[in-house]
């Protein structure tokens, strides 16, 4: 029976992921319809407003502090925690931490992985 071979993506060989001002945004392996990488972001920096088309977003925080803002709250996460963000939903993410946030992402869907927008819907 073949067998494929396990593939590893060595953290200097991520490759720059969908600008969001306020992250930074790193890709690992990208399918057809799975986006993974990772997003870093500053201590006390917040995000622009964002959502990721038809892409739910599984978050898992390694280090620092994760907060999603919605138009219909706040969610934070810490290391080790994981947070869903549902498909179309209208966000911006931040730090409060006083440490650098390291978030790992898996996002399944189709289409545009980011769509940036100027304010949150409604």
């Amino acid at each position: 029976m073949a067998q494929t071979p396990v593939t590893k993506i060595a953290a200097e060989a991520l490759t720059p992921g969908h600008p969001t001002p306020g992250m930074v945004r790193a890709a690992a392996v990208v399918f057809g319809d799975v986006w993974s990488g990772r997003v870093r972001t500053e201590p006390g920096a917040t995000s622009g407003w964002h959502h990721h088309g038809d892409h739910d977003t599984v978050a898992y925080v390694v280090r620092g502090a994760f907060r999603v803002e919605t138009a219909d709250g706040l969610v934070q996460g810490g290391p080790g925690d994981f947070l869903h963000v549902p498909a179309h939903t209208v966000h911006r993410e931040s730090n409060p931490s006083a440490e650098v946030a390291e978030v790992v992402l898996v996002r399944r869907g189709h289409g545009p992985v980011v769509v940036n927008v100027d304010v949150p819907a409604g």
